[in-house]
């Protein structure tokens, strides 16, 4: 399960990276959505990343920051979860809030993959809104990244 998860956050990293590479070289102006979405998809994974730690975040999942900035963040979200899958018991289950307040109990291996399937969602429609302004999008698919 450690190795599948390890895989799963690279390839995260990895197109993380490459959608904020391809925006910040851009020579069109952005669209707008596409910036709130990749900032979301890095914070969300910070926040979630605080959850299992059971550690207070003070980022929110919608605040806007430099494009260069979400670079150092996605870098440390990595290295943060792939400490997480050497040090928590995948079982492990969580009580937390979540960003209106509720309280939710999910476990290690639940949120951990939340985080990469959230990420894979946002950078599709990332894609979507890119190729309306007609920005050709990147392909992240995760058989693209295999290959």
């Amino acid at each position: 399960m450690k190795d599948f998860f390890k895989e799963m956050f690279e390839y995260t990293f990895h197109f993380n990276e490459m959608v904020i590479n391809a925006l910040l070289s851009s020579e069109i102006t952005l669209p707008e959505k596409s910036l709130k979405l990749i900032n979301h998809t890095i914070n969300a994974h910070e926040i979630w990343n605080h959850r299992i730690e059971e550690k207070p975040c003070k980022n929110t999942v919608w605040a806007m920051r430099d494009l260069n900035e979400l670079k150092h963040i996605n870098k440390t979200n990595y290295n943060t979860s792939i400490e997480i899958l050497e040090s928590y018991d995948f079982s492990k289950k969580l009580n937390y809030r979540n960003s209106k307040g509720d309280r939710y109990t999910n476990t290690v291996k639940d949120i951990l993959f939340h985080i990469v399937n959230h990420s894979t969602y946002h950078r599709g429609q990332i894609a979507s809104d890119c190729k309306e302004y007609g920005i050709t999008p990147l392909v992240t698919d995760y058989i693209f990244y295999k290959r």
